[in-house]
């Protein structure tokens, strides 16, 4: 006998962990849509105009403001969304945490307001995933037929005419990556089980991420390149954009997860932030001391996973304020991934760099304590 009463997940999206792009910012969306006067491509929700302010954000001539969702170069963003109105598909790449997933999911739901037709490319994935499968309990009673055909979410957004998306394309098996030359050329997914085969609707595209510094990345074929126009996401230029882009984050992420901690004081964020910027870098702020980077990438999203644990560790193991004891546990799991290589170079820089500094003793303590 059924329940007449709808689980709690189904009924209370407030309680949501991470809302999807387009159900988070709706209403940013609709005011945009509601002032939004320029040229849409067919099937886009707001014109190019209007989602490239979505990301960047700022305060519109009504008086609206929209939040910034991208910190950083205003023309990368513009190229990225001038290449999905065109017939050429969308490739962000970059080291990982440069916000490449982030990007994809906010052009998805301002174009189309769908941001969930999304593939993961793993190490382990075959060409169906990318295609169609198939409802086996259907096939075996009715054969192949369209009922028993389950489209991908690339096959939906070719059907509906949105943005799909895939992550981490250089991670999927070359052979696998190479299905896509003819859905990005021909606009076409061939079902030859039903001799017949799915055309893309206008406003159908593609965004895919890749990161350019991992273990196990296939790299593209020449042919499916040229398929892409890429743009690279760097990662941010000076110390200032970084440190707004991690106090944002943490305060909005802080926020999602109910935790009682105070704001992150900004000095803390500096201080990390002045660690990881050091450390990729290879010297010292002032350029006087050379570095050793270690294997990790220590990328700005990385920095917003360590504030973040920082403040949990503050808020219900301390007083609720964001100290040094709270941050060196997370930093030096950051730091520190090949337990021996990076565990030398970290502790040089401690001994080298972060014990000679005025007020960052508390820190250094706090760091020693962890090794």
């Amino acid at each position: 006998m059924q329940k007449k009463n709808q689980p709690n997940y189904m009924k209370n999206k407030t309680k949501t962990l991470r809302p999807h792009a387009e159900d988070a910012y709706a209403k940013e969306l609709k005011a945009l849509a509601k002032i939004d006067d320029k040229p849409r491509p067919t099937n886009w929700n707001l014109s190019p105009w209007a989602v490239v302010n979505y990301l960047l954000g700022g305060t519109m001539e009504d008086g609206t403001v929209i939040e910034p969702k991208y910190f950083g170069n205003r023309r990368l963003i513009e190229v990225a969304v001038a290449t999905l109105a065109t017939d050429r598909a969308l490739l962000l790449i970059g080291i990982p945490g440069t916000a490449k997933t982030w990007v994809s999911e906010h052009l998805a739901a301002a174009i189309s307001g769908d941001s969930k037709l999304l593939v993961q490319g793993t190490a382990g994935m075959n060409e169906d995933v990318l295609r169609y499968q198939w409802n086996y309990a259907q096939l075996l009673s009715k054969g192949p037929s369209e009922d028993a055909m389950v489209a991908s979410p690339l096959m939906k957004a070719m059907q509906d005419g949105k943005i799909a998306r895939l992550e981490e394309l250089t991670r999927i098996p070359s052979d696998v990556q190479d299905t896509l030359i003819t859905i990005l050329s021909e606009k076409i997914l061939p079902v030859p089980e039903l001799n017949t085969e799915v055309q893309a609707q206008r406003g159908f595209n593609l965004i895919a991420t890749a990161n350019n510094r991992d273990k196990g990345v296939n790299e593209l074929s020449s042919a499916l390149r040229r398929r892409f126009n890429t743009v690279v996401m760097p990662l941010p230029s000076t110390m200032e954009e970084e440190i707004n882009i991690v106090k944002t984050r943490v305060d909005k992420i802080g926020q999602s997860l109910e935790l009682p901690a105070s704001v992150a004081s900004v000095h803390e964020i500096q201080r990390l932030v002045t660690i990881f910027r050091e450390l990729r870098g290879g010297k010292t702020e002032d350029g006087r001391t050379k570095l050793k980077s270690p294997s990790a990438t220590l990328s700005t999203a990385e920095a917003i996973s360590v504030i973040n644990s920082g403040q949990a560790l503050a808020a219900h193991f301390g007083d609720g304020t964001l100290k040094a004891n709270d941050l060196a546990a997370g930093v030096t799991g950051a730091v520190v991934k090949d337990p021996v290589q990076d565990k030398v170079i970290w502790q040089e820089y401690l001994e080298t760099v972060v014990k000679e500094r005025k007020d960052w003793k508390d820190l250094y303590r706090a760091c020693k304590e962890m090794l």
